[in-house]
């Protein structure tokens, strides 16, 4: 480990190579979607209108939370974590287990906020190639986004008539 990393991580349990692996992972991504669409002659949208920006928000933010916090999708993270806690509405709190990249991807996805950077990247690309399908997941999974904030609103409004 490096003398500023060293300095960074005064326990040494932060595992910031393995990070660095999983950012590079993501970029390798990102730039064989680039080299395979240029191939394929994928051109670029002109512009994202800011309802599709809006549209894919939503569907980055739930499927993000589908894969770090949802008991079903527990499987998927099962290699890299473990349930430490039960959290509210049917979500998880796991904790990342071991150590090195299994504790790195652990991290990766048991964190909503860290998943939402790979399923943005995924909608961009997925946008880029075909905005139509692309559109039509985001819909639906925006659909879940506002289903589910009407659930909190309705626990919310029972909550406060007790």
């Amino acid at each position: 480990m490096t003398t500023d990393a060293v300095r960074y991580d005064d326990q040494g349990d932060v595992p910031l190579a393995e990070y660095a692996a999983l950012v590079s992972v993501f970029g390798a991504g990102v730039g064989a979607f680039t080299a395979v669409a240029r191939r394929r002659g994928v051109r670029l949208p002109e512009a994202v209108p800011p309802w599709d920006v809006a549209l894919m928000g939503a569907a980055a933010y739930k499927a993000s939370r589908l894969l770090a916090k949802d008991k079903v999708t527990s499987f998927l993270r099962a290699p890299f974590t473990h349930r430490a806690d039960e959290g509210e509405a049917s979500e998880v709190m796991d904790e990342p287990r071991g150590s090195g990249v299994r504790r790195a991807v652990g991290d990766l996805v048991a964190c909503p906020f860290c998943m939402s950077f790979w399923v943005g990247g995924a909608l961009v690309c997925s946008y880029a190639a075909s905005p139509r399908l692309t559109r039509l997941v985001s819909g639906g999974l925006g659909a879940l986004t506002l289903a589910d904030w009407l659930q909190y609103a309705w626990t919310w409004t029972q909550q406060a008539d007790s």
